[in-house]
């Protein structure tokens, strides 16, 4: 327990801490103020897509709508951070969207108090703050959250350090509010991040690994036993009222009855683990274990009709294996003190044996090396406390007390400056810029709100917040057999695309209804989750899906229309394509994957009187009309195009047939003086033609939204 003294200084270097994690991440702010671009009624934008989700989470909640309507279409009105967003936005005088741009920058600050704790429990303020300064903006940490960075990220390693600070003062002194707050916060981080579960199951491994030690050392262990009785009730795979009421009663008999629970604490111990069991046990790990570490090529979906599709998780760069120098980095901002915070760490375990409560934020850490950078972050706090522990000691080696305050100063500042350097050069833009989403406002006037305006997942929850309406594709639904009917009919001619977009709307609403028939009790069955191609496949008669896509070349007859679509079609799709391709790129029967064709989207080029050079030893030679590349393959052009916006309104374009044997198309983009080199199929693809080309089947499609950044095409048939 602190004296007041302590308490008041602790408060005094939480509160030193916390302005300085925010100040860092003002930087952002103030290097971009005078950019336009990146604000929307004069507030800056998110950083990240995933934002957009929870925003429309607390957006929904604030319009009171429907609760039955958001789980039909997936709104988070029931997710922490939208229902924490939307109560800050009812008492506070803040816009939403200056709530959720610098909410992270607020929240994520918060980091500085557990670690801070951390060092008092020890024994030392000094400690806990260094750990305070360092890891509030380490690398990795700040990327997650930076401003704009709206995403359950700005507590998702608040939550767990704080349940660090509590288990280590648990073990440290055994008093019993320690379980308590162990509890309150397992259900709280729960409540807020529901993949929490695997991080819970590894603190309490650690723990009946102290139990077990206890025992063989033959010293009580009532508090042991107790503390994992009440956090494996805590991590319980239930309802969170459930589980709060259960834990709660089980406090409530620990405090009166301590006596009684402590006769029978190994019978208590016993049906915990039962129902722990009972309730999931280790099921949601084992699916995130798939997720992230057995990642696959390709899926075969176990559905109606067995297909394969391609995995998701092989295009998402978050998800994907790092080099060791970028791991080290975003942990501790350099490689040097990453080893050093590895030497601290060590030494702070040995001194401190409660610090090995730390280890599964380490472990979950480490499996960015495998898993995708994502997991870095969890590393930070507990690598901020090694080197921070580290400084202290070897400072406490000097007896000169200027010298050591010096000496302090003078390391910790050189841990900071890698990590400061990089927060100022992490120039990353907004989700989208003013212009696309003015278009977005436009096409708001014009549909309604059961519309659903689609195209990549990328820009599905972006898409939704500012048009209210929905989407087949977003970054919570985009697996392989999701992805492939809108791959399909972004990639393929116009007639195939809008027939399958026709279909995927129409399968869509039959399943949206079939849910909601679900929740208002109509049907008793639960709805599994069949892709929709798989049943396009088979009420078309057909069980190679290869021939129900052949058939869409035919006179098919197409369902009923009862809802508008609209095709989102953004200039930046074009960095994506060849990936958007994969997904509808692969015989679904087989897994067999397709060519990938010819696509090249060169940053710049250079040009002399006889050639072009587009980079990657990729060449046009001006006079034969041959693309040569390094590996010396011989391309000759078909088509040399030159697209031109005279202003916003009016594309002008010159179409020269150079070869009709051709196969390459060479497309010089005026406006952004840039070259886009494609096959035949791509230029044929239904984003290429409406795009970039301006050529739409005016049968098939009409023009709604029309700007060099954005174009939006309603679905006529």
């Amino acid at each position: 327990m602190m004296t007041q003294n302590r308490a008041v200084q602790a408060t005094m270097l939480i509160l030193i801490a916390f302005i300085f994690s925010m100040a860092v991440r003002l930087i952002w702010v103030y290097k971009f103020d005078d950019q336009a671009q990146y604000k929307h009624n004069e507030t800056f934008m998110l950083t990240t897509t995933d934002g957009y989700f929870f925003a429309e989470g607390a957006r929904d909640i604030l319009n009171d709508r429907d609760p039955i309507e958001s789980k039909i279409y997936n709104s988070p009105m029931n997710q922490g951070l939208s229902q924490l967003t939307a109560l800050i936005y009812k008492i506070t005088p803040w816009t939403l969207d200056e709530i959720i741009f610098y909410m992270p920058a607020v929240f994520a600050s918060l980091l500085v108090i557990p670690l801070v704790l951390i060092g008092a429990t020890y024994g030392s303020l000094t400690f806990g703050f260094i750990a305070a300064l360092i890891g509030s903006i380490a690398w990795s940490y700040y990327n997650r959250t930076m401003v704009g960075y709206y995403d359950t990220d700005l507590l998702n390693i608040v939550f767990p350090t704080f349940l660090l600070w509590s288990l280590i003062g648990a073990v440290v002194t055994k008093h019993d509010r320690y379980i308590l707050l162990v509890a309150i916060e397992t259900i709280a981080y729960r409540w807020w991040y529901p993949q929490s579960y695997s991080l819970e199951i590894a603190f309490v491994g650690l723990l009946v690994v102290f139990a077990i030690y206890t025992w063989f050392k033959k010293r009580d262990n009532f508090y042991n036993l107790a503390l994992i009785s009440l956090m494996l009730l805590s991590t319980l795979n239930i309802d969170s009222y459930y589980r709060a009421s259960i834990v709660g009663v089980m406090l409530i008999f620990l405090h009166f009855k301590k006596d009684i629970f402590t006769q029978y604490i190994y019978y208590i111990l016993g049906g915990t683990v039962l129902l722990f069991f009972a309730t999931g046990g280790l099921d949601p790990i084992v699916g995130q274990l798939k997720s992230y570490i057995f990642q696959r090529e390709a899926v075969v979906s176990q559905d109606i009709l067995k297909l394969n599709f391609y995995a998701v998780m092989q295009t998402i760069s978050e998800a994907k294996h790092i080099p060791f120098e970028t791991f080290a980095n975003r942990i501790s901002g350099h490689t040097i003190t990453f080893f050093i915070s590895i030497a601290g760490y060590i030494w702070l375990v040995l001194n401190k044996k409660s610090a090995i409560i730390s280890f599964p934020m380490i472990g979950l850490g480490f499996v960015a090396l495998f898993g995708g950078l994502r997991f870095t972050v969890y590393a930070v706090p507990v690598f901020a406390l090694g080197i921070a522990y580290l400084i202290v000691q070897l400072s406490n080696m000097i007896e000169d007390r200027r010298v050591k305050i010096g000496s302090v100063t003078i390391l910790t500042i050189l841990v900071l400056i890698p990590n400061i350097i990089h927060t100022y050069k992490y120039d990353v833009q907004t989700v989208f810029m003013k212009n696309e989403v003015a278009q977005l406002e436009k096409l708001k006037k014009i549909v309604s709100s059961d519309d659903y305006v689609v195209g990549w997942w990328d820009y599905g929850y972006p898409t939704r917040y500012y048009t209210n309406t929905h989407s087949f594709l977003d970054g919570g639904r985009h697996s392989g057999g999701a992805n492939f009917p809108t791959s399909f009919f972004l990639t393929k001619p116009q007639e195939l695309s809008a027939k399958m977009l026709r279909l995927e709307t129409e399968y869509t609403v039959k399943r949206k209804n079939m849910i909601r028939d679900q929740l208002t009790g109509k049907e008793e069955k639960n709805i599994t989750s069949t892709s929709t191609i798989a049943n396009m496949t088979l009420d078309y008669g057909f069980n190679d899906t290869n021939d129900f896509l052949y058939s869409l070349s035919t006179d098919i007859k197409l369902p009923k229309k009862t809802k508008e679509t609209y095709l989102y079609l953004p200039n930046r799709m074009l960095n994506i394509y060849p990936v958007i391709e994969r997904f509808s790129n692969i015989d679904l029967m087989t897994g067999a994957k397709g060519g990938s064709g010819f696509f090249y989207y060169p940053t710049g080029f250079s040009q002399d009187e006889k050639t072009i050079n587009f980079g990657n030893g990729i060449v046009l030679d001006k006079k034969s009309g041959v693309i040569s590349t390094n590996s010396n393959i011989k391309y000759s052009i078909k088509r040399f195009i030159t697209t031109n916006y005279t202003n916003n309104d009016t594309m002008t374009k010159d179409i020269k047939l150079i070869n009709s044997g051709g196969n390459i198309n060479i497309i010089y983009m005026k406006n952004h003086n840039r070259f886009l080199l494609v096959d035949d199929d791509k230029y044929n693809s239904t984003y290429m033609q409406l795009f970039i080309m301006d050529n739409y089947d005016k049968n098939l499609f009409e023009q709604v939204i029309y700007h060099p950044l954005v174009k939006v095409y309603k679905l006529k048939i």
